[in-house]
């Protein structure tokens, strides 16, 4: 007979892709995932899930037993959210899926503070250059660049924040700061690589400056920062962080701004779990006293 656990390992599995990831969610080492998938199939007589030596693909039976796990799993974590509503006390795992500078600059640096209050709860921070899939648990809160489609999802504005053009005094030293906007035609930049980009939002020197000339793309928004700092072209960088390193100097604030949001979105089944809201209320917490600065 199957037991609730039993289809907590099959989601894991499903959503992670491969043993070890599964594990991981569900507090137990790979082999133990392979030895009870292995029962899990015996005692449904079909096989889940195909294995290979990059991970798992799930066969057409897993296909057909994945919504009839996910409305178990709603029920769950709906009867957990309402025992639990009167529970001070906050434990467990919450997957936090953010965008490189918003985890690396104002989640990480903060946690320490999340964590005196909860002592119980650990944050698995995911900073992600693509969307995630909140529908496939692929994390238990995200923060996005733009409204979430349509679905069993709860999203709300977190904050506005700035992007403005930065280069470091070493490239101004050499190149000149340009005068107004018109001159920056004569400058080479710094931006993403467009294909590997999965938020068109996070793309803001287009906007400004269409057929810019680029002298350096990477998928990471902290590596363009850094590269900014190094001498090697102009960006546009955020100002939450491009505003406390001494290295750069922004360009033509009056003329150059862009504004972007970020949004916190969470599954309608896990909202009023005791451990998601608690980080929920955190990074409302945390924006709340920086919004001066983004």
């Amino acid at each position: 007979m199957l037991q609730s656990s039993d289809l907590q390992l099959f989601l894991a599995i499903l959503r992670e892709g491969n043993m070890v990831a599964a594990g991981r969610r569900v507090g137990v080492d790979h082999s133990t995932v392979a030895r009870r998938l292995s029962v899990l199939e015996r005692e449904l007589g079909a096989r889940l899930f195909d294995r290979t030596p990059r991970g798992v693909t799930p066969t057409p039976a897993a296909d057909a037993l994945r919504p009839h796990a996910e409305r178990i799993e709603s029920e769950l974590l709906a009867a957990s959210a309402s025992v639990g509503a009167g529970d001070r006390v906050v434990d467990g795992v919450v997957r936090l899926a953010t965008t490189e500078m918003f985890g690396t600059y104002l989640v990480a640096p903060q946690i320490e503070y999340l964590r005196q209050r909860h002592p119980g709860l650990t944050i698995e921070l995911a900073t992600e250059s693509r969307a995630t899939s909140l529908a496939k648990r692929e994390a238990d809160i995200a923060v996005m660049l733009k409204m979430p489609p349509k679905g069993r999802l709860v999203a709300r504005k977190l904050t506005d924040y700035r992007l403005g053009l930065y280069a470091s005094h070493d490239y101004l030293e050499r190149h000149g700061a340009p005068p107004d906007r018109n001159a920056l035609q004569e400058h080479r930049f710094v931006s993403y690589i467009e294909e590997l980009v999965g938020f068109p939002e996070i793309i803001a020197l287009d906007q400004i400056l269409p057929g810019a000339v680029i002298g350096f793309r990477s998928s990471s928004a902290a590596a363009q920062h850094a590269a900014v700092a190094a001498g090697t072209g102009i960006g546009m960088l955020h100002l939450f962080a491009a505003a406390k390193d001494k290295r750069l100097v922004r360009l033509l604030p009056e003329e150059v701004e862009v504004w972007r949001s970020y949004w916190l979105v969470m599954h309608a089944d896990l909202q009023r779990l005791p451990r998601v809201r608690a980080v929920a209320d955190f990074l409302e917490d945390i924006l709340r006293e920086m919004r001066g600065s983004l």
